[in-house]
């Protein structure tokens, strides 16, 4: 999501295009969704909770439990003691989150012209009041982690990315994603020059899936692809970023050629090569409000 992501001190975002984003979702300005159309689901999904027609109990907790979970874990500047049991404990109920436990429901088919992620990295460009390929939904922040939700539209991609110091989570709420996750390689590379890195794995996940996980030095660089349909995930980004801390999203572009059709599948982990370029035309984020319980970080 690089920069979709991007969110600073203070709740303020400091992406220029996650401002509007968020400030859209704020105002009730929803892209690509209305906020009427988002009211009513929130209502409608808030009118069943009250009636006692949802399938799980305590779902307005669950979400801050989350939170506090990750206020806890990620509390200081680097990992300390019991990181690890903290960590495990918030992978487990993040993996208790269901779309239902955000008053989300699973939008239409809509595919998006035009989106996608190439591998020469070229964008078509976005056409003057075109819907959005991604959308997000800003929870909560605080100086030591983000959390939000992203919904892709069929077809959407969200671009090779990193997260410079960062650790990650993302949980599947309904659709598929295939994600691909690398490590960089050392040495560093000089801006505009080839770096290395480690194609660890490219799987597909769903609402059964663990989250998926990163780290400052694993699978730290990622691209995500909607699979067969529009697709939600939850996603919780430790610190967030924050580019005046050098914590800034880069966007890269793996050089090699697509395998033919007849072609077997490369095998991974596998050592390939990437190239840093501009965040591409086709890829960018609109805001809408979130719809489900609040959240005091």
């Amino acid at each position: 999501a690089g920069r979709a992501y991007g969110a600073g001190k203070g709740g303020k975002t400091t992406s220029p295009m996650m401002q509007g984003a968020v400030r859209a979702g704020a105002e009730g300005r929803a892209l690509p969704w209305s906020a009427a159309e988002s009211n009513a689901r929130a209502g409608s999904a808030e009118r069943a909770y009250l009636g006692g027609t949802m399938p799980r109990d305590n779902m307005a907790s669950l979400i801050q439990r989350v939170a506090k979970q990750a206020r806890i874990t990620f509390r200081g500047p680097a990992p300390g003691p019991g990181f690890g049991e903290n960590l495990h404990r918030l992978q487990q109920l993040l993996n208790e989150v269901r779309a239902e436990d955000l008053h989300l429901a699973p939008r239409g088919p809509a595919a998006v012209p035009g989106a996608g992620c190439s591998r020469a990295g070229a964008g078509v460009g976005a056409a003057a009041g075109a819907v959005p390929p991604v959308s997000y939904m800003h929870i909560c922040e605080t100086e030591s982690f983000s959390m939000g939700v992203f919904l892709l539209r069929s077809g959407a991609c969200i671009p090779l990315h990193d997260h410079p110091g960062m650790n990650g989570m993302l949980k599947v709420l309904y659709g598929s994603l295939r994600i691909a996750c690398l490590d960089p390689l050392p040495p560093a590379a000089p801006p505009g020059a080839r770096r290395r890195a480690l194609l660890r794995s490219r799987q597909l996940y769903t609402p059964a899936s663990p989250p998926c996980l990163l780290s400052p030095h694993t699978d730290n660089l990622h691209q995500i692809d909607a699979v067969d349909g529009p697709a939600a995930f939850l996603d919780i980004l430790a610190p967030p970023y924050d580019p005046e801390n050098g914590r800034d999203c880069h966007y890269y572009r793996l050089l090699e050629a697509p395998a033919g059709p007849a072609a077997d599948p490369p095998a991974l982990p596998r050592e390939v090569w990437l190239l840093e370029t501009p965040q591409a035309a086709d890829f960018w984020c609109g805001g809408e409000p979130y719809p489900g319980p609040k959240v005091s970080p």
